[in-house]
């Protein structure tokens, strides 16, 4: 049983949350608009399309996206986008980068646990075991986290360098492993219970690839 059942959460709640997220994020763009902030402006944009993939992704796709995977979706980008104007530079709020970061980590791995196992389940040429399922989705999660973390520093570099606002914030090498272990913590939430919430997604991205396999009707 999902989380969301345990808890009696409904769809109609899950989506009246996301839809206030969306509406947030909207807020926190026109705050970076009115400060003239461009790191603000940046972060709260992006994360505001990236609310619009799981309508794109059903739509023009076949992958089904129910409540609680948009829920989840939005959630890693709104309170990703509401640190920027603040959460991530207030010591008592010392959690809130390593929340993000579980978050947004959990998201990569969902992206890596879906693909290997359509592709595990389209062919029988290719099989991949439970344990090296979960290997390669931390491999995967934390090969992900050290490229935005080089990302991060380069983008801050750049900025210095311009005199800019920075669009993306780092914070040192210590901040940067702690980023790190979190990344993983996410990989492994993915890694242990991703069946229970990815098996429709899975289920439809097998469908996907055998209908465009060579001699599909």
């Amino acid at each position: 049983m999902r989380v969301r059942e345990r808890l009696g959460i409904s769809e109609r709640r899950q989506e009246l949350v996301t839809r206030a997220m969306e509406v947030g994020l909207v807020g926190i763009l026109l705050l970076g608009l009115y400060r003239g902030n461009v790191g603000v402006v940046v972060n709260s944009a992006i994360a505001l399309a990236v609310t619009f993939l799981p309508a794109m992704l059903e739509r023009d796709y076949d992958i089904p996206m129910d409540a609680g995977l948009t829920l989840w979706i939005t959630t890693a980008v709104f309170l990703h986008a509401l640190g920027t104007i603040g959460p991530y530079r207030d010591p008592t709020l010392w959690w809130w980068d390593h929340v993000t970061h579980v978050l947004s980590s959990s998201l990569v791995a969902a992206i890596g646990y879906a693909t290997t196992r359509a592709l595990d389940e389209h062919t029988d040429d290719i099989y991949f075991p439970p344990r090296f399922t979960f290997v390669f989705i931390l491999l995967f999660v934390v090969a992900f986290g050290v490229v935005w973390e080089v990302i991060e520093f380069g983008v801050g570099g750049l900025a210095t360098v311009l005199g800019s606002d920075k669009i993306l914030t780092q914070f040192g090498l210590e901040d940067t492993m702690k980023d790190l272990l979190f990344d993983t913590v996410g990989g492994v939430v993915v890694a242990v219970w991703g069946a229970a919430y990815l098996s429709d997604v899975v289920g439809a991205l097998t469908d996907r690839l055998n209908d465009e396999s060579p001699g599909a009707e």
